[in-house]
Order: structure tokens, then sequence, then C-alpha cells
């Protein structure tokens, strides 16, 4: 006992026990980071140029297009050749330098490279020529992003670094030149993930007029409410030309600038006018800056394919600037990176303004809000969704089931594939929707690609977990009522795995062609079914993919981090399935809910909370916006993937009544609302359930009128709002959004709707002192409150015009299933508490439809020792605490995030610091050690240093590190993450 209480000693506080790979090549001589920058001089304006290139991780073509430099056509680009170009360069001069961003194509690139070039490489980062920054996957967006999602690619870039290159691969600073916008969480993630600074190119033009006058062009931005700073404190720049290089000074092969001519004997000699031209520059930029370091972008979209156009030029600029200081000059340029000029400003120890919004929404003129992509292609949307759940639960699944997950009776699996689709998918112009159709179509294929060995290896898993080796299916299709095997077989098992770390109840719809079935749990207690008809919009959806004509519905109940299975059987008896009603009901309700409808127009007209005795009216319908074609006096800008530019302030309604029928059963009771041959949907109330569903089914949106559609639905009541609502930012922390008006700026309003709109990842609502309505989406979609006691939500798109962003398309998806035109569905969900406590409601609402349990089938009878049921964790956890990660990372190692989600100010009961036993939480896995990250886990926590920056507002907070009185039990306060390594044992 003895000696291994000293071995759990040595563990716990000494982190290099864990095989935590750091660059063996790396010498004690590198002089990468804040060391390897070239000096500057404390009397001189010091110009810090910043060589660089921006590659999209798809956009006009897709990765591998990108990668090669096939279809030139279409773009010429090809990062292979970037990288070939700039390390060539790199090696002439050890001045240079240069900074690299997008991991997915450096890992490509990597992989292809002889052992020389990769020591050359090694050496080149070692001496900080070559620099990486941001570091993720991708270069994420951050207004359709999840802030799971967004973690596990930053995470998965940064791995890489880190086991390549070691310290030296670690960048420092944040970079985000091109997403269209800037989300709080995003910032508040960064700093926990260990960034000294952040710099970003867009902003709103008049926030960006009123911080050039006022020299606030970087600040600080405290960018949580909860967490104690300066946990979420992130110093950030706003670059000076977005991310390209000042006019007239662009030397890529893709630009027309003229090189310099250096030779006085030539009649073309231009020193002095290109000197005389960036020193007039360099103090332009100066004045609205506030130190005596500026920096500028050398580069941009897939430059530097042949580097020694920019360098040769580069290195004559800073010898000519620098050569007029023996004749006065005050201007001293050199090679720099972002982290080489955050130094100085550092090193400058001034105070900072302090900012506590986010940066939505952005638009780059009076009427180019570029607030239409918040929804902008929405299948790819919730396809991103669904995919990320999915991959939580292979994790998951891969831990739980052990190393025959990986290898097992259904053959090799692996998470790895699908965890590289979804970084890529985080790119800011791929869940973003800002992408060409082709490249959208790549998308999609590389998550589906991702999909299929993660099932292998959810199979295994399962094979391990229940005992059973029977051939598991899976129905990617249910929401459109398409499964084969239900569609079939007179008996199956379905076995629902829930990825949280608490029981859900969730309500199964499985498409069949009998009229009645036996349901027992698995505990063999019979649970009460019902056999619904299929509606006739999703028969319309589906098409020829499935030919059920029935519905089977039931609900499930399903342990923490496990699964349960329950047995299917047809019986003999045929009843004919439920009958509806044509006629819509006055009211559907269980004992939580009461919804009313207008009798005569079929629409919502109430919502009661039969617990709390709360009562709102409640209109709910669907209407459109026409978008502009560009034809306008204002303005020749028109709607597009990017902008949302309506031709008017008043949406046209599509259909004043809705055509009903109802289906009222002991498990569900629904109302099918028809608004139009291209608009349907289903207002739907399970028993026992506190939330309300609204499954909306859009397209194809008509066009005949060759007018573009921008299709919102809007919930009216009469809750006294005051012109604010609310809308989650990436997932996680609610701000607070007022009509008209920006915290930081005084706003003069130029699109009524367009500028009023704002991301929803997860969910929006708006209250008053009695009412809180709250809808949960189930992807990230624009939306606004237009009006008090109002919410729109933006759901659906269809565009005839460009909207000149560079696209150069307009968004009018199809496919081969849809020639005529997209179909979309989606499902909201919709609670009414008490603000007190509405955040206790729909917190966990909105974690379970990111998260929704994962089911597989099994044809025919199991076998009679098969596990039924299984739980991964001892106990539940506590309300407040979500389980994020849990995920393989080598060998007995495993990667493990345990979060607060509630803000401190939102649950009386909920917002309290909660204590886990690591000891105490998993029933399969013994913890034998841990050790404590940062969170993209690539940096021991107690040794993360963050560069300290004071405000204009408050004195410096002191940084107190988390103290326990045992290693395992782990304290979580409002908002915070925790990463842990864990060494465990099976049990």
């Amino acid at each position: 006992m003895a000696a291994r209480f000293w071995f759990l000693t040595v563990f716990l506080f000494n982190s290099n026990v864990f095989p935590f790979p750091l660059s063996p090549e790396r010498t004690k001589t590198a002089t990468c980071g804040y060391e390897s920058c070239h000096p500057t001089k404390a009397a001189m304006l010091n110009v810090h140029l910043v060589p660089h290139t921006h590659d999209d991780v798809g956009w006009l073509k897709t990765v591998d297009q990108y990668y090669y430099g096939d279809r030139n056509d279409i773009q010429h680009a090809g990062v292979q050749y970037i990288l070939d170009s700039v390390v060539d360069q790199l090696l002439k001069n050890p001045d240079r330098r240069f900074i690299y961003v997008e991991t997915a194509f450096f890992y490509r690139w990597w992989k292809q490279q002889s052992f020389s070039m990769q020591q050359t490489v090694k050496q080149l980062v070692n001496e900080g020529r070559l620099e990486f920054v941001n570091g993720g996957w991708c270069m994420s967006d951050e207004a359709t992003t999840h802030y799971s999602a967004v973690i596990d690619q930053m995470t998965l870039g940064l791995r890489f670094l880190n086991e390549t290159f070691g310290p030296c691969g670690r960048p420092r600073v944040a970079w985000h030149i091109d997403p269209f916008g800037h989300a709080r969480e995003h910032a508040s993630m960064f700093a926990q993930m260990g960034f000294d600074g952040f710099f970003f190119g867009r902003l709103d033009y008049q926030d960006r007029g009123r911080r050039m006058a006022e020299k606030d062009q970087e600040l600080l931005w405290r960018a949580s409410d909860s967490l104690t700073p300066p946990m979420a404190d992130l110093f950030t720049g706003i670059l000076p030309n977005g991310y390209n290089p000042p006019d007239g000074f662009c030397w890529d092969q893709s630009c027309h600038d003229p090189p310099i001519r250096d030779d006085p004997d030539l009649e073309d000699y231009n020193v002095d006018d290109v000197v005389a031209r960036f020193l007039t520059i360099a103090n332009n930029q100066a004045l609205v800056y506030k130190t005596n370091h500026i920096i500028m972008t050398m580069g941009s979209d897939f430059q530097y394919e042949n580097a020694n156009l920019w360098y040769k030029n580069l290195d004559k600029l800073i010898h000519y600037v620098n050569a007029r200081q023996v004749k006065g000059s005050k201007v001293n340029v050199l090679y720099s990176t972002p982290s080489c000029y955050l130094q100085e400003l550092h090193r400058a120890n001034l105070t900072w303004t302090l900012k506590t919004d986010d940066f939505f929404p952005y638009a780059d003129n009076a009427h180019d809000f570029w607030t239409g992509y918040f929804t902008s292609r929405p299948a790819l949307k919730r396809y991103e969704r669904v995919s990320n759940g999915n991959l939580q639960v292979c994790n998951q699944l891969e831990v739980l089931g052990g190393p025959v997950s990986r290898k097992g009776p259904f053959g090799q699996g692996t998470s790895q594939t699908l965890k590289k689709a979804m970084g890529v998918a985080q790119h800011h112009d791929a869940v973003s929707g800002t992408e060409k159709q082709h490249v959208a179509n790549d998308y999609a294929k590389i998550l589906a690609n991702g999909w299929e060995p993660c099932q292998v290896l959810i199979s295994n898993s399962l094979s391990a977990l229940s005992r059973s080796t029977a051939h598991r299916f899976y129905c990617d299709n249910l929401n459109i009522s398409v499964c084969p095997l239900t569609e079939s077989s007179k008996k199956f098992s379905v076995t629902v795995y829930n990825p949280l770390a608490r029981p859900v109840t969730w309500p199964v719809r499985l498409p069949v062609n009998g009229t009645s079935y036996a349901v027992t749990d698995a505990n063999g207690k019979a649970v009460d079914s019902q056999v619904v008809p299929v509606s006739k919009s999703t028969k319309e959806v589906r098409r020829n993919r499935g030919f059920a004509v029935n519905e089977l519905l039931f609900q499930v109940q399903a342990p923490p981090l496990g699964f349960s299975t329950y047995s299917v059987s047809l019986l003999r008896y045929r009843p004919p399935p439920t009958s509806s009603q044509r006629q819509a009901p006055t009211a559907i309700e269980n004992k939580f809910v009461r919804v009313t409808f207008d009798p005569d127009t079929g629409l919502l007209s109430g919502l009661t909370n039969l617990e709390t005795k709360q009562t709102i009216k409640l209109t709910q319908n669907f209407y459109w916006y026409n978008a502009s074609d560009g034809n306008n006096f204002e303005s020749i800008q028109p709607s597009g993937a990017y902008i949302f530019r309506p031709n008017s302030s008043t949406p046209f309604v599509i259909s004043r009544t809705a055509v009903t029928e109802s289906i009222q059963t002991s498990v569900v009771q629904e109302v099918r609302q028809w608004f139009a041959p291209w608009v349907s949907q289903v207002v739907r109330l399970y028993a026992g359930s506190r939330t309300l569903e609204m499954e909306w089914t859009i397209g194809p949106i008509p066009i005949d009128d060759d007018l573009g559609k921008e299709v919102i639905t809007r919930l009216d009541t009469n809750i006294k709002s005051s012109e604010m609502f609310y809308t989650d930012s990436n997932g996680r922390e609610v701000l607070q959004r007022r009509k008209d008006f920006r915290p930081t700026w005084k706003l003069k309003q130029s699109e009524p709707i367009a500028g009023n709109y704002y991301p929803i990842n997860s969910r929006t609502f708006l209250n008053d002192d009695v009412n809180q309505l709250t809808v949960v989406t189930d992807r990230s979609q624009g939306g606004s409150s237009i009006h008090n006691g109002s919410l729109e939500i933006m759901l659906h798109r269809r565009l005839l015009y460009d909207d000149v962003r560079g696209v150069g398309e307009p968004l009018n998806e199809s496919s081969a299933m849809f020639p005529e035109g997209l179909i979309v569905r989606g499902c909201l969900l919709l609670t009414l508490d008490h603000p007190s406590t509405a955040s206790d409601v729909h917190r966990p609402l909105a974690e379970e439809m990111v998260l929704q349990p994962l089911l597989t089938f099994v044809d025919g009878d199991l076998h009679p020792k098969t596990r039924l049921e299984f739980s991964g964790l001892q106990a539940a956890l506590p309300p407040a605490v979500h389980l994020l990660t849990l995920s393989q990372w080598d060998k007995d190692l495993v990667l493990l995030r345990l979060e607060h989600q509630f803000q401190v100010w939102e649950s009386k009961v909920n917002s309290q610091p909660v204590t886990v036993d690591l000891q105490m939480l998993f029933s399969t896995l013994e913890v034998v050690g841990v050790s404590e990250l940062n969170l993209s886990a690539n940096q021991w926590k107690e040794e993360m240093k963050r560069f300290h920056w004071m405000s204009q507002t408050e004195e410096p907070f002191l940084h107190k590190s988390h103290a326990s009185t045992a290693a395992w039990l782990v304290t979580l306060k409002p908002m915070e993450i925790r990463t842990f390594l864990l060494r465990v044992e099976l049990r």
C-alpha cells in the first residue's frame, strides 16, 4: 500500500510521468518564440513586416484541390507549392520570417516530406524563422460553430504541432484574420488555451472608424462575466489592412504592383518613390495606434507560391527604408511575427480599454451586413452538428470499450477520420455556408466518410460492452422516416446510447409498415407505444428512399454515458393505426404544458406552464423577406451567401391560416400544419415532456418571381421585452442584445432588419419580470427581435444573385434528389419558465439537442446473455456539470474535460461551485493518475504562463491556481472547463 501511494504521489505532482511527446531533436540552443525576435529601436517607429499566407481549408475549391493546385481555372492556388517555396527561401536568409496557420494543410505536406527535409523544417522552427500561429486544424468560423467542436479542432491541430516540434511548435498568438465577426466565447477559449494575444482583421466599419479616431484598435477583451479575471482576458489587436499588404506593396505572382527596381543605371529606378510611399503609409498608420510599433501583413490568400518574389522585394524594402535612418528617418523596418509584435506591445506597459461584449454583427458598408451566413446552407449546418454528436459518441465508446473497439468483431474502427473531418468542417468557409456548391458537397462527403470508421468502432465497443457480436445497423435518415431494417423486420432491438453524464428520456420514432407492436425495455417491462401514419410532408421529402406507411412511437430512458436496449416485436393483431382528425383541437396538453390553437386559423395562440401557472399569448407563423437583387437607389448590394439584405423591412406572410390535422395518443399529441405546398410544420407534445417541439419542413423555396427568399419563423408574444433579447455565444455564455444598439459605440442604423440579426448557436430567449420564452435550435441560425415580445429565426435561404464577396455564384441550392431546390427539415424546442429558473431548464435542453442519443439496431432475437443496460459512470454527474470530452489519448491515457455549464448569475441552485471525485467517476475504469492541462491540451496547466495586461478601468487581478485537499477532487466554478490527462486501468 505504501509503495502504491508513493507512485500516485509522484504521478499526481510530476507531470513528466506522462509520455507527453516533445520533439527529441530540439536542442538547448533553440531560440524560438519571443527569444527569436529581431531587436527593435526604442526611439523610432518600428514597422513589423509579417510574411504570411491565408490558406482557406476549402472555399472556391475543395480542400484537396487547394492543396494540390488542381482546378486553377477556378482559382490559382496550390498549398503544397507555397510550403515548398517558403522553406526554400527561409533557408537563404536567416533574418527572414514566415508564419503558418492551417495545420490541416501543413499536416498533409509534412507527411510527404523526406526525413532530411523534416529535420530542416524543425531547425527553422527551433530558430523561430518558421512560426506557427493559431495552430488549429483550421481557422474556424466564429458565428456558426459550437464551442465543443472548436475545442476539438484546436486540440487536434495543436497536438500535432506539439508532438512534432515540441515547445517551439506551440503558437503564442491566436490569428483569425478572415472570419466575419468575432464571438466572445472564442476569445474566452483562446485565453484558456494559453494564447497571449489575438489578432483579427474584420470588424464593423463604424466601429473601426471610431476606434481609429480614438487610437483604440488594440484592447483588452474580457470574454466572460463568470470566470475570474484574467482567466478569460485576452489582448486583442485589429490589423490595419485586414490581412492584406498596404496598397502598392504586394509582390506576389498574383499581384500587379511594380517590383523594387534598385539599379540606378536603369531608367525605371524607383527606390526613392517606393521608400517615400512606404514612409507615408507607415507614419499615417502610426497615427491610429498607441505605441511606436505597428504591424503590416505582407501576404494574402494563397500567396507565396513563388516566395522568391516576396522575399527579394521585402529584403530590399527593409534595406532601403532603414538606410534612410542615417539621414534622420525615424522609421525602422524588420521581419517579424505577430508574437514578436505582441511582445513589444506588452513591453510598452500601457493600459488598454476593456471590452466585454462581442463583434457581431459585422458590416463592411452601410447596407452590407454579413448576417446571412448565420443561416446559409442550413442542411450542411445540421449535418455538421449531428456529426459532432456522433464524434463524441465515437470518442466515448473508444474509451469505454477498450482496445477491442478499435479492432474487434466488425473490423478496424477509428475516430481519427471523423476528428479530421470535423476539424475541416469548422473552417470559416465550411459550416458558415459561404463556399461554392461543389465545395459544400465535398464537405458533406468528408463528414460522411468520417462516419463509416466511427460506426465500425461503435459496433465493436457495443459488442464488447453488451457481450453480443450480433451485427448492428445504423439508420442515419430517421428524421425523414427512413430505416430499411425497421420498415421490414418483424422483430428487432434498438440500443439507445446516451452520451450525456446524466440520464435522459428521449422520444423514438421508427418507420414501420405494421400497425401494432410490443415494445419492452431492458428489464422486460412493457413500454407504451403507438403507431401513427407517416405524414404527407415526410413522404414528400424522403421521396423514394423509404416505403414505411407508419411510424412507431415510444419513449426511452438511457443511463448516463451508457446504453439501454429495447425489444420491438410486430403483433399478429393488427388494429388500424391511430386515426387523425382533419381539424386541429383547440388545445393539446400533458401534465406540464398546455398549448392552445386559434380554431379559425389553425395557428398557435397560447402557451401555458401548468406547473408554475404561467400563461402567455403566443402566435407563430412563417414569413419570407424578399432578397434584394442589388437594384436599389440606396445601394447595389444584393443578398447572398454572406450578406442578408431584404428589400423591405416588412416580411411577407406565407399564409394567414394553416390547414391542420391532429393526432392524439398516449405517447404524443401533435398538430400537423400546412401553410403552403413548400412550408409545413408539426407541433408536438410528448407525454411527460416540459418542452414543446416544432418540426418545420421548408422547400423547395419558389423563385418564379425572380427574387430570392429568406424564410423565417416568427413567434409573437405579450412578453414585455423592452426591445431586448438574448443569444448564446458558440453554445456557452449568453449575451444581451438590444435593437439598434451596440454597447461600445453609437450605431447609425442603416439596415433595420439585417443590422439587428445575431448568430444563434443553440438557444435564444426573451423575457420580462414574470415570463421567459426560450427557443432551443438544432443548428446554428440567425435571429432577432425586431418588435417587442417577438422572436424571429431565419430557417432557410434561396438567393438568385451573388453578393460580390468572392464566391461568384448565388446561394441557390439543389441536388440530384432535389433538382428543383433543396428541402430542409429542422426542429425548435420551446419552453416557458420564470426568468429566475429558466436556465435550469434550457441549459440541459440545449445540451440534449447537441448530444442526442445514438440508436443502433439488431435484427431478430438477441442472445439471452446479452447485457441490455450499461452505464460508464458510477453515478450521474450533478446538473451543473457536463462531461465535455472523454477521448482516448494514448494507450492507457484518456483525455477528460469537465465543465460547469452555468454562468455565475443564472441559477440560484446551479450557479454554485461543484466538486467531482475523479476516482468515483467511472464504473469500468479506475483512475490511477491525473495531471491537469490547459483547455487545448498542449500545455501542463501549472506551466501555462501568459502575458498580463492592464485595463484602464481597474487594478490587475492575480490569478489563483486551483487547490484541493485531494488531487482526485475537482472543483468547478461557474463556466469553468478543466482538462485532465488520466491514466486509467480496467476495474
